[in-house]
């Protein structure tokens, strides 16, 4: 069953758009975060080791050599040509805008970029930020902002040392939207001390900022990951947190998508990380099993389990 016939994935988005694919190039700028470098805190979310969806982290090439590697790649996995720039590792906008600037500009300076996708926290765009992404989007090229909320509810955020809260990412969105700028919100389907199900929660608090027409535009949802060298990993380890089942997570993750405004763009509906520093759910390895089981799910009329309810990680406060 293909989910592209029942949800409005980022591919057919871009396809219905562009007439054509289009994908993500991921790229890493060697940034930091406010929540590592001692602005906010040290140590970043308990979660967090970026070498989970970058390997490259630490050195990475410049990006016209970091696009020419993924171009080759993606070429010969979909036949794509048309590409987003994926500005991914860290906060992509922590940084002094001439300097941001010469970033993007690189990337868009590629024949074959038609856009960006900037990765960052809600706390972490000023204007001047907004303002430029704003001015990329003028000129024709396709402009995403992706702001990592994870989670609507303070508490947790607190609990995984995220360093914002809701309002920080209410702001955030408002100012966005009144720039016209296309945002896509992050969630993290089971992080400590939540329920699975209350990632629809935070999805339905998102979701109602559309009263005022300010909802997000795309939406990227994934299962947390237990990454080595984490916080969250020494927490595991000790027996305080357990990783989401796969099923509470897939009960999750249909539900939102049956609560979603059909123009929603839902850029991600799972996700894993590097098989070398993953540790658990190993099931996160098998995505096309969850994405297969979210199809099943969605034929359905009503999810009847209530597994994402009665999951709890049982992690209340952090070690």
């Amino acid at each position: 069953m293909q989910l592209a016939n029942r949800v409005n994935t980022f591919g057919r988005h871009m396809q219905a758009k562009y007439g054509q694919r289009v994908h993500k190039l991921a790229l890493n700028a060697s940034f930091t975060c406010p929540n590592r470098d001692g602005s906010k805190g040290i140590g970043g979310c308990t979660f967090c080791n970026n070498v989970s969806f970058s390997p490259n982290a630490k050195q990475p090439p410049s990006i016209a050599q970091q696009i020419e590697a993924g171009r080759r790649v993606i070429q010969k996995r979909t036949g794509a040509r048309r590409y987003l720039a994926y500005f991914q590792a860290y906060t992509n906008t922590y940084a002094d805008i001439a300097y941001l600037k010469g970033l993007y500009d690189a990337a868009l300076a590629e024949p074959d970029v038609i856009g960006l996708s900037v990765g960052t926290r809600p706390d972490c765009v000023p204007d001047p930020v907004l303002d430029l992404l704003a001015a990329y989007q003028q000129q024709g090229f396709e402009v995403w902002l992706e702001l990592g909320l994870q989670s609507a509810n303070d508490a947790t955020l607190a609990r995984v040392n995220r360093g914002h809260g809701w309002a920080e990412y209410q702001d955030a969105i408002l100012r966005a939207r009144v720039r016209g700028l296309q945002v896509c919100t992050h969630l993290i389907v089971g992080l400590p001390g939540e329920v699975a199900w209350d990632s629809v929660t935070s999805f339905e608090r998102v979701r109602e900022l559309g009263a005022a027409s300010t909802a997000t535009q795309g939406l990227k949802l994934h299962p947390l990951h237990i990454v080595k060298g984490t916080q969250l990993a020494r927490q595991w380890k000790q027996g305080l947190y357990e990783g989401v089942p796969f099923d509470a997570y897939v009960e999750a993750a249909v539900a939102i998508l049956q609560r979603s405004p059909p123009a929603l763009v839902h850029h991600r509906l799972t996700g894993t990380a590097d098989p070398r520093i993953l540790l658990s759910p190993g099931w996160c390895a098998k995505k096309w099993a969850v994405l297969n089981a979210i199809a099943q799910g969605l034929a359905r009329p009503v999810a009847t389990s209530s597994m994402g309810r009665r999951w709890s990680s049982g992690l209340i406060a952090t070690a």
